[in-house]
């Protein structure tokens, strides 16, 4: 495919030697496609936030655009405005700002209960220094209790202070085309970005997407299940699928493509150097 388009990559921060060495060789290897940025993650409940910060700061030293995730949940206003002022303190200006998942077993606490909440927070105490990312959920949030009240807490984030956003996984093209007309009928004008999910394995998938709300269309569910134990060939069909999902969504000008990378960037190149033509 002829047309460029940007790229960006997720990332976990790693907690062994191993998983360190291995993310920065993920890193070494996608720098090839020019990414807007790489963001770090924040785990469920601010477990990893020092790896966290110290991913960011290593990522921002070799040279790259470095994008922390920033969780609400679990958060207190005072440990926000510690990491803000960390981050500022080493010229970090682009945040994922997220409500954050509760960790399995406790109950939610913390400062803020809404992503919106945050975003308002950050905004509150550092003005326009941050470029501010939110999520989006083209197949509805998970816990949203109808479509409308879904598409009024996006708009809540996007009034709070928003710059962009970007998407929940999806494999359904037209997901993400509706819910952009849903956000042209509600007035909601930012840049979207569809995030991507290569597939690794089916069982692995199927619990991210319950996680989170994505579905996974019968057709690709009993095509991937059909190769049982073959993952050479479930990943080779996989790269073909989210190609082609790609290059649709390229054909609607998106904005860009985020892709969760689970720290590793063999599958994500080939995905790109297919849809590039290289």
């Amino acid at each position: 495919m002829a047309k460029k388009i940007s790229y960006s990559f997720e990332f976990f921060p790693p907690n062994t030697p191993e998983g360190i060495k291995n993310l920065a060789d993920t890193r070494q290897q996608l720098s090839a496609f020019k990414p807007e940025f790489y963001s770090v993650t924040f785990g469920a409940g601010g477990s990893t936030r020092d790896r966290t910060l110290e991913t960011v700061l290593e990522i921002k030293k070799e040279g790259f655009n470095a994008v922390p995730h920033i969780s609400g949940i679990s958060s207190t206003k005072t440990e926000i405005k510690t990491l803000l002022d960390q981050y500022r303190q080493h010229d970090i200006k682009h945040l994922v700002a997220l409500r954050g998942d509760v960790p399995q077993g406790e109950v939610p606490s913390g400062d803020f209960k809404h992503a919106n909440e945050l975003v308002s927070f950050i905004r509150q105490e550092t003005n326009d220094y941050f470029h501010i990312e939110v999520a989006a959920y083209p197949e509805y949030h998970p816990e949203a209790a109808s479509a409308q009240i879904d598409i009024q807490n996006f708009k809540n984030k996007v009034a709070a202070g928003a710059n962009s956003a970007i998407t929940q996984f999806f494999f359904n093209a037209d997901a993400y085309f509706r819910f952009m007309d849903e956000c042209l009928i509600a007035d909601i004008d930012l840049p979207i970005i569809p995030g991507v999910m290569p597939i690794y394995n089916i069982k692995q998938l199927a619990r991210f997407a319950s996680n989170c709300g994505a579905e996974i269309p019968r057709w690709l569910r009993i095509k991937l299940e059909s190769y049982g134990d073959d993952l050479p060939s479930l990943r080779s069909y996989g790269v073909d699928v989210i190609s082609e999902l790609c290059e649709v969504l390229i054909g609607w000008d998106v904005p860009s493509l985020h892709f969760y990378t689970l720290n590793q960037a063999g599958i994500i190149s080939r995905i790109i150097q297919n849809i590039e033509g290289t």
